[in-house]
């Protein structure tokens, strides 16, 4: 059976957030729902109750250093959280606290490698060879690298380190997203919406739009869009299995 999914979702960040998960169930996408922030993550844990919904226990790189105060919370909630997201390095508009960004993130790959068995969305926006280097070719746990834009090289040693790639609509209509998502292995290819940040035809992009991010796919490594399918929902099964 194929079913759809979408590793990276701001359920949180919608703007209507009952009428994004009426969506998500009338289509039966199963989806990881990132947050940005501890706090964030234990809100949405205790008001979504969905089988088709797991929240991640997240904290995005961008609020490293004002938000230092909840990494604490972090540590706390780690060892209960199956997914983790969204977490990383950004060094595009976060450049003011590289520091306290790889130091957080260092720590994270280390506490998730000891605890084990975590899936792991991962932003590295001008930081990818930070990130791949840091998560490393021996982690314990799945590392699905969210929305990836760096070079081929890296792209390489992240495909050879066991990395998996969420790609969305915005990167299928970019020459830069469309090479990285040729380069990416059928075996390690995932997809995302990323919504509220992506759009089609000038509107958010949906849980319901998923659709056409499978057809993309499929049209740029020609194929049929049913082997697509399959080839996506098989790589989703064979993440959350591990779990």
């Amino acid at each position: 059976m194929v079913n759809l999914y979408d590793t990276h979702f701001h359920l949180d960040l919608q703007k209507s957030r009952n009428e994004a998960v009426e969506e998500i169930e009338r289509n039966k996408i199963y989806t990881i729902a990132v947050t940005n922030l501890p706090p964030l993550y234990e809100k949405l844990q205790k008001e979504v109750n969905s089988k088709y919904i797991r929240v991640a226990l997240g904290f995005h790189p961008e609020l490293a250093g004002q938000y230092q105060k909840y990494i604490p919370d972090m540590w706390r909630l780690l060892p209960e959280a199956k997914y983790i997201g969204e977490v990383g390095i950004d060094l595009k508009t976060g450049k003011e606290c590289k520091n306290q960004q790889i130091s957080f993130f260092e720590e994270l790959i280390n506490q998730c490698h000891s605890l084990g068995n975590k899936t792991l969305s991962v932003h590295s926006r001008m930081a990818a060879s930070e990130v791949v280097s840091i998560i490393g070719s021996k982690f314990n746990g799945k590392v699905i690298l969210h929305w990836y834009s760096g070079t081929k090289q890296v792209q390489m040693q992240a495909i050879e380190n066991g990395c998996y790639f969420s790609v969305n609509y915005a990167m299928l209509n970019s020459e830069s997203g469309r090479k990285i998502i040729s380069n990416i292995p059928d075996e390690r290819i995932l997809i995302e919406t990323d919504s509220p940040f992506t759009f089609v035809d000038g509107q958010i992009f949906k849980s319901s739009d998923i659709e056409k991010i499978v057809e993309g796919v499929a049209n740029l490594r020609n194929i049929p869009v049913l082997d697509m399918q399959y080839i996506l929902w098989n790589n989703f099964s064979r993440l959350i299995s591990a779990l």
